[in-house]
């Protein structure tokens, strides 16, 4: 069974070579997108950059021993993916609750989670790579009197056991 890739454009065939796949070098990220203090984000893919209309991605990293300020980023839902170092995410009304990522894990942070990113390390940087729900770039900074001692929180879907309890 074949199907026209086209059927679905009401007629209208893009200039693929103009609206295609784009190719942003590690280079020519965009530092300029809200930032919260304690990290830096970069812009790879948007509205601006390359027409995305449905998701933002770009990098941030955090320096070693350092933190973010609490944050959330209003309705958009966020996918962290840590490159390299270890994440220290502490979340909820006053950061209650933590959980740590390393290389290779992903992070999913809800709308309107009050959250903040925290380098583990005390010697190397936190690389990681963002993907949101929509284009725009939303950062809510947030004042917020954190709890001394969060909860540490395991999360276990329901098709896997937790092996680290």
């Amino acid at each position: 069974m074949s199907h026209d890739h086209n059927e679905d454009r009401k007629g209208q065939i893009p200039d693929w070579r103009e609206h295609g796949v784009k190719v942003i070098r590690s280079g020519e990220l965009d530092t300029n997108t809200p930032q919260t203090p304690g990290m830096n984000r970069a812009a790879a893919i948007d509205a601006a950059r390359a027409g995305a209309r449905k998701i933002w991605a770009g990098t941030v990293t955090i320096h070693p021993n350092a933190k973010t300020g609490a944050h959330h980023h209003g309705a958009l839902e966020s996918v962290i993916y840590v490159v390299r170092g270890r994440a220290r995410m502490r979340w909820g009304d006053r950061l209650e609750f933590t959980a740590e990522a390393g290389p290779g894990d992903f992070i999913f942070v809800p709308p309107y989670a009050p959250h903040q990113e925290i380098n583990a390390s005390t010697d190397d940087p936190l690389e990681c790579v963002l993907v949101r729900s929509d284009n725009e770039p939303v950062v809510v900074n947030l004042n917020i009197d954190p709890v001394e001692e969060p909860e540490t929180v395991y999360w276990v879907d329901p098709m896997h056991t937790d092996s680290r309890r």
